[in-house]
């Protein structure tokens, strides 16, 4: 297990010549303040506008376990800093709230879960002393260890981050909405890290619907255990679809009809963001730049979380 003392030194990769492989590049040899990561290898898969496979490629990463007692094990990805245009370009197809404008945006070097939180390691964290709020240990409507937690609020995403980063001594927390969108799009520019669409083979989403030239697919109606598609060029599973993931960035674009229903419960509840769709949303809701966003204490069976930890 990476000791606290040396982790500040991990998450400065993009400062001291780490490089991902992505666009096929192969990874720089580790510098000596990585030799405690681990690394895997995986394979990538883009397809082209009708949903066909145009490439595969094997890449590998750094990552590290973290032991969260009783057989849990979270495994974080290193993703390194980088520059990156973040949006909706006005050629594409787009879905709920976000901008048409892209901007571009530079995100430091940071770790981010390689999977969506599970339902095993949801309840072991629940388990931990309280910091600020209570947490239900099995909040989920569809029930199974490997499948990702889901029906929490931001609030409990919160907690279960402090609880977290105290039992490890280490700084979890929720990723921004510009490291969410560059550790998805992992070096690509297209609506999908899988290339110009998705299919249902690739990604849990409402497979009856589709996004370019691809053919129909399957609707589960259910999450799928965590990394049961293929990754992106990061090593990270899940980005597009399966559930919603709650980000730290407030959500600034909630419609009058939310605030005046707000103001007329007498409350003006904070709105946070939440990236990468679920199983419940059509193609487009499930791109790398598609936001939306909820009230903190808000639950949902389309809502979980992905934690990070940066420098």
């Amino acid at each position: 297990m990476i000791k606290r003392r040396r982790f500040m030194q991990y998450v400065g990769l993009g400062g001291v010549g780490f490089m991902a492989g992505v666009r096929g590049r192969a990874c720089a040899a580790p510098p000596s303040s990585l030799q405690a990561l681990k690394s895997l290898t995986f394979e990538t898969i883009t397809v082209n506008r009708h949903g066909h496979e145009r490439s595969k490629s094997q890449r590998f990463a750094y990552y590290f376990e973290e032991d969260l007692g009783e057989g849990a094990l979270c495994s974080l990805v290193a993703i390194p800093g980088g520059t990156f245009r973040m949006g909706t370009s006005p050629t594409t197809r787009t879905g709920l709230h976000e901008t048409q404008s892209s901007r571009r945006v530079r995100v430091q070097a940071f770790f981010m879960g390689q999977h969506l939180v599970t339902q095993a390691q949801w309840e072991r964290v629940a388990q931990l002393p309280k910091v600020d709020r209570d947490l239900d240990r099995n909040p989920s409507y569809f029930r199974g260890p490997e499948l990702p937690v889901e029906s929490v609020s931001w609030l409990d995403a919160m907690e279960f981050c402090a609880r977290l980063a105290s039992y490890t001594e280490r700084p979890y927390r929720l990723p921004s909405e510009a490291e969410w969108e560059y550790a998805c799009r992992a070096g690509t520019t297209t609506p999908f890290h899988y290339g110009d669409t998705v299919t249902s083979q690739l990604a849990n989403y409402v497979g009856t619907y589709t996004y370019a030239a691809e053919s129909r697919g399957n609707y589960r109606q259910a999450t799928t255990p965590v990394g049961s598609f293929s990754p992106n060029a990061f090593g990270l599973y899940d980005m597009h679809g399966n559930v919603w993931e709650w980000n730290a960035g407030r959500w600034l674009e909630q419609t009058q009809a939310s605030r005046a229903s707000a103001r007329e419960a007498g409350t003006q509840r904070d709105w946070r963001a939440l990236r990468g769709g679920s199983w419940s949303d059509a193609p487009g809701n499930i791109r790398a730049a598609t936001r939306t966003g909820n009230a903190v204490d808000a639950r949902n069976r389309l809502f979980g979380i992905r934690v990070c930890c940066a420098g």
